[in-house]
């Protein structure tokens, strides 16, 4: 597997040089700045485009993507007006939207970069690759903690660029959960609940690589992220996402029609037992790790009533540290809603969760013939399901890869399949 054009060498080293990125501190600047790259790449091809352009040769941009694009237009208006608002200097303003480009901005950008020509099966292969460098790796990051070397090596001088704090640009070897004094590894990632985000990103690409000892060693590296990163959110996760995907994906199926109206009728019947059960599952998720379940409950319970009384249209524009209660954590993180309600308002709120509910539709009723759709059907169901516990554009840069997947997804079955090489390859790596 070999990029043949300029977007796909752009992707397939991007992606295969995650470890090398991350060990010079660089990958956060990489992951910001290749959207960019191959947005004014689509532009230039999008101007030099006439009607004596070959339909294969056409680029079109899906309605999907045209409202991502939208939606994400609206969060920089309420950055604006939320700044404006609050009587927050100009100064303030331009830095905020610097932020915008380098998170929420790709959630438009890297979406609209799928309608390039860009082979699925080339990001199936790059994700395994990194799983697989993973399980290379992995035992080397394991035996400093064994050893007991520090946890952090350095901070990268690139950190000069700017960025969201030093954790983006550290080399961490392992770190120790205070909560219960045990090792979890965030290897490229920012904070170990990145890594298992990450890993589910992951884990659906590989899902759809045809060479089995890529396919597996892909499913293997991704399930391993998810254990060491020890995220409650990425083991449920994972699970949800495939048999979800697995149901949503086989609707015009009758027997998966009757299996579903055969288990409503055993639901409603073992309605109370099913919601003890899950009341049981809450409170063993909650006490898995107590502190920072606390931690996010304040977080929420602030971001909600100072979003209600402060600022309930356009937010407050910029992130506020929180109390000592909640160990000085930004008002607003590790919850993407709440991030939206506290910063920028309902208005941000509606600016993703109505491209969200389109996304999901639009690729519900394609991934019912296509295995690409299939694909960007699960990346929208990890996005949805990471929300709440993640702020999403802040690890923008990270899972970038299942955003261009969603962004060929949206395409339409004739122009989505026609790179696509459907015979199986060799089963030598």
């Amino acid at each position: 597997m070999k990029p043949i054009n300029f977007p796909e060498r752009v992707i397939w080293y991007s992606i295969i040089g995650t470890y090398a990125f991350y060990l010079i501190g660089g990958l956060y600047i990489v992951g910001s700045v290749i959207g960019w790259i191959l947005l004014i790449y689509l532009c230039k091809k999008l101007f030099n485009q006439t009607e004596a352009t070959p339909l294969d040769e056409r680029i079109t941009i899906p309605l999907s993507t045209w409202i991502w694009i939208g939606g994400m237009l609206v969060m920089e208006l309420a950055l604006i007006l939320g700044h404006y608002d609050f009587d927050l200097p100009t100064g303030l303003v331009i830095k905020s939207t610097i932020g915008w480009a380098k998170g929420w901005a790709l959630l438009a950008v890297f979406p609209l970069v799928g309608v390039l020509k860009i082979r699925p099966q080339l990001l199936w292969r790059a994700a395994c690759i990194v799983c697989f460098q993973t399980l290379l790796f992995s035992p080397i990051f394991i035996l400093a903690y064994l050893l007991h070397l520090p946890e952090q090596l350095y901070i990268s001088p690139l950190r000069i660029v700017g960025g969201p704090s030093d954790e983006f640009f550290a080399f961490r070897l392992y770190e120790i959960d205070p909560s219960n004094a045990l090792p979890r590894w965030r290897l490229f990632t920012p904070w170990a609940p990145a890594l298992g985000f990450i890993a589910n990103v992951y884990f659906f690409m590989a899902l759809q690589e045809t060479n089995k000892k890529w396919r597996w060693l892909g499913i293997a590296g991704s399930i391993f992220m998810c254990v060491i990163s020890a995220s409650r959110l990425a083991l449920l996760s994972i699970t949800v996402v495939f048999l979800v995907t697995r149901v949503l994906t086989n609707l015009a199926r009758p027997v998966v029609l009757i299996a579903l109206g055969f288990g409503s009728f055993i639901t409603s019947l073992l309605a109370n037992t099913l919601v003890k059960s899950y009341e049981t599952f809450q409170q063993k998720f909650t006490d898995a790790r107590p502190d920072s379940s606390r931690v996010r409950k304040t977080l929420a319970e602030i971001a909600l009533e100072r979003s209600w009384n402060e600022a309930p249209i356009w937010g407050h524009g910029v992130v506020q540290t929180g109390p000592h209660l909640v160990e000085y954590m930004p008002i607003g993180s590790h919850h993407t809603w709440y991030g939206l309600l506290f910063v920028k308002g309902f208005v941000g709120v509606i600016a993703l969760g109505f491209p969200m509910l389109c996304s999901f539709l639009d690729l519900l009723v394609k991934a019912q013939k296509s295995e690409t759709a299939k694909s960007g059907l699960s990346m929208i169901l990890i996005l949805f399901l990471y929300t709440f516990g993640e702020n999403l554009e802040i690890l923008s840069y990270l899972y970038w890869p299942g955003l261009v997947v969603m962004g060929m997804a949206f395409k339409g079955k004739e122009q989505l399949d026609l790179s696509i090489d459907r015979r199986p390859e060799a089963t030598s790596i």
